[in-house]
């Protein structure tokens, strides 16, 4: 997918959502208070090379994507603990080559978990693939067409891109997530939240009680 263009003072993060058979990357300019689409996409090994194969075509691949899109920071989810211990294990192996390709190109790496994820981007912690895909694309609306994959990367780079923004913090300790939907104006700039609840309360999906998910 095309490039947006690079301008001064904007930095180029890359999002990464690790997996063996399907890694899911997204890239969003952040600049001052303005958050935009740049590309996305999935990258999948063939299932038939062997393990250690697979590892190096993972690390190649989202390498070039570093490469191509010129990034300057990266952000990884980290690794969700499976009931099946082989796939946690096959898992960490394809998070540690996915990690490596933007640490190699000189990148610093943040990782984050997946209901910190949810939380900065939906307003809920539990939230399913649906509907961090409608935020995502309500967050950036030119990035047209996302699969899960690639809107789960996109939701790691909009999750970093807040929150090195601003360290920020409510009274609960909760992030203050200033790219939340309906505090966007009509430029794509984000208006001043007060607390961590004007999130929630503008998410679709956000707990109607005043739970905490």
């Amino acid at each position: 997918m095309a490039n947006t263009p690079i301008h001064s003072g904007a930095t180029r993060i890359l999002g990464l959502d690790p997996g063996l058979r399907r890694t899911g990357w997204g890239v969003v300019v952040s600049e001052g208070s303005r958050l935009s689409w740049v590309a996305h996409g999935v990258v999948s090994p063939p299932d038939t090379l062997p393990l250690s194969e697979r590892l190096l075509w993972l690390l190649d691949e989202v390498g070039e994507v570093c490469a191509a899109h010129a990034c300057d920071e990266a952000a990884i989810e980290e690794v969700f603990v499976n009931v099946n211990p082989a796939s946690t294990l096959k898992l960490g192996h394809a998070r540690a080559a996915v990690m490596l390709a933007p640490a190699r190109a000189g990148l610093s790496v943040a990782e984050y978990s997946p209901n910190l994820i949810k939380k900065a981007v939906v307003g809920a912690g539990h939230a399913d693939k649906t509907q961090i895909t409608f935020m995502v694309k309500r967050l950036l609306p030119t990035c047209g067409e996302v699969k899960a994959d690639a809107a789960d990367a996109l939701a790691v780079a909009i999750t970093h891109a807040q929150l090195r923004r601003s360290s920020r913090r409510d009274g609960g300790g909760e992030v203050i997530a200033e790219f939340g939907a309906g505090n966007l104006d009509d430029n794509g700039r984000t208006r001043p939240l007060r607390h961590s609840a004007s999130l929630r309360a503008t998410s679709p999906f956000a707990s109607r009680t005043g739970r905490r998910s």
